[in-house]
């Protein structure tokens, strides 16, 4: 008694759009909870990114962590990896109009620069020239 494998018709689109609604809605659901999730670009990545690697090289930073939320992402910067984040980089789109989407927060919570422009807003994190009188 060999049993054979049960042949299944695939649907075509047609059949699909015939379908019942709670079933469409439901597989439309996923896709809208990911686009509503806020994210870095790939311009916006890059800048994070390259700030990043320079401090790297600089042995200040070590590790870091990304967050996407509904509300914000968020770029967390650590010197070790088991303590808190040193500095949080935030895009939260609903600010855009206000005081500007991107935000660097310090480790105590203190907003250290807002704006509208990421490479601006970054430009807090840079070390500023020291004054060396010989």
């Amino acid at each position: 008694m060999s049993e054979e494998p049960e042949i299944v018709a695939l649907r075509t689109p047609a059949s699909r759009q015939e379908g019942s609604g709670a079933q469409a809605e439901a597989s439309r659901q996923p896709a809208q909870a990911a686009l509503a999730q806020v994210a870095f670009n790939r311009t916006e990545l890059a800048t994070i990114l390259h700030l990043y690697g320079t401090k790297v090289a600089a042995g200040e930073w070590r590790d870091y962590a990304m967050d996407f939320n509904r509300e914000r992402a968020v770029f967390a910067v650590y010197r070790r990896t088991s303590e808190l984040p040193l500095y949080r980089i935030e895009k939260n789109p609903k600010l855009a109009r206000k005081q500007g989407a991107y935000a660097v927060v310090a480790a105590g919570g203190q907003i250290l620069r807002r704006g509208h422009d990421l490479a601006q807003v970054l430009k807090v994190l840079l070390k500023k020239p020291k004054l060396v009188i010989a």
